[in-house]
């Protein structure tokens, strides 16, 4: 029976979008004195960017982020350069890479006082509990907050608020609690603090170690990865080794 045109072969890997981005780290270990080793907690790739962004802007001497890839990125078999093996023991979880020619102090401390206010997602403990008091549903997107719109009680509803409009806006007659301190998220809980705007957890980066091209040795900053809260299934990139270099 003669093989059909139609018939092609779907590839379930993305091993060569792996190696291209292997190949830009191993280059830019040569170009740079330092490579980092990061961790991050609640994983988002937009605050991954701006993380990047707001790095360059304020020195010249810095170079890509990498994302989501395994103990081989930096050389499978023999090492890329000496030294570099040490370093990826210590790749497992949400990490990255990071280049730069900065000092070690000027980076591990920028790095451990940025951080950004994020939503906490499905099946993540909040550090604190939200509690809604009587009155107007108020949505905190803004400062000073704004009462909920009118076509927003349906939602409410429909996510666990007993509320009735008064005078136009969505108003509750006892308190709510949506979430309990140190819980996990369900999904409608998730819903209901992004749609009133209680941002409850904070992306954060954390320098683990470096790999110093003058010495050729590793230096850990921390023994332990910064454990990652984000477990979303978000399809924005995350696990795909995704470039943040230009």
């Amino acid at each position: 029976m003669p093989k059909s045109k139609r018939a092609k072969v779907v590839p379930l890997t993305k091993v060569a979008k792996r190696r291209g981005n292997r190949r830009k780290a191993q280059a830019n270990v040569d170009k740079w004195k330092y490579c980092w080793l990061f961790g991050v907690g609640n994983m988002r790739n937009g605050h991954l960017k701006t993380t990047r962004k707001v790095w360059e802007e304020r020195t010249p001497c810095s170079a890509g982020l990498f994302s989501g890839f395994d103990r081989t990125f930096l050389g499978r078999g023999a090492e890329h350069l000496l030294g570099l093996h040490r370093l990826s023991q210590h790749i497992k979880g949400q990490v990255g890479l990071f280049f730069t020619d900065s000092p070690p102090d000027e980076a591990t401390t920028w790095f451990d006082d940025f951080h950004l206010p994020d939503f906490a997602r499905a099946a993540i403990r909040v550090p604190k509990a939200v509690i809604i008091s009587i009155g107007a549903v108020t949505q905190h997107h803004s400062d000073p907050p704004e009462a909920a719109p009118h076509n927003k009680e349906p939602q409410l509803r429909k996510l666990g608020l007993t509320t009735r409009t008064r005078r136009g806006v969505p108003t509750l007659g006892i308190p709510h609690k949506i979430c309990e301190q140190g819980k996990k998220l369900t999904p409608e809980q998730s819903q209901l603090v992004k749609l009133l705007g209680y941002k409850r957890v904070e992306f954060k980066t954390k320098l683990l170690g470096r790999w110093e091209k003058e010495a050729r040795d590793v230096t850990v900053e921390s023994a332990t990865e910064v454990e990652s809260q984000a477990n979303d299934g978000d399809d924005e990139g995350e696990g795909d080794g995704e470039d943040m270099s230009d």
